[in-house]
């Protein structure tokens, strides 16, 4: 996605979109925001990122974390811009995919949120603790 579109506060242009590795595949994950808390969204069973901020109600509750929080989004393998799968992954593999976002991020700890089908895998995503 590329451009400036209007948004609540003016023009805006949406976040770019980045890949981290997993294994062997690419898991798609945009930022948006650069408070001091770093929020991880863990998405729905089906996302595509690009598409996320053509729905304005959707892209505006994003935007709100923005001013207070760096919101980490991905899609997660087999949905959206990431790699396709060919068999449902295991909770194991999307934890892997949970990691590998957040470590390219440049995130060390999260609040984590797990949206529908999303929420397993934040109930039983580790937590990690900043390195002392």
């Amino acid at each position: 996605m590329s451009g400036e579109r209007e948004g609540e506060q003016g023009l805006w242009s949406p976040p770019v979109t980045q890949y981290a590795r997993s294994g062997d595949l690419s898991i798609a994950y945009q930022v948006v925001g650069d408070g001091p808390i770093d929020l991880v969204f863990i998405p729905p069973f089906v996302t595509n990122l690009e598409l996320t901020w053509d729905w304005p109600p959707l892209a505006a509750f994003y935007r709100a974390f923005a001013p207070f929080a760096r919101v980490i989004l991905f899609d997660k393998r087999g949905t959206g811009l990431s790699d396709r799968v060919r068999q449902m992954p295991a909770t194991r593999e999307r934890a892997d995919d949970l990691d590998a976002v957040m470590d390219a991020a440049g995130c060390e700890q999260a609040v984590i949120v797990g949206i529908s089908e999303g929420a397993p895998l934040a109930i039983s995503s580790p937590l990690r603790t900043p390195n002392a």
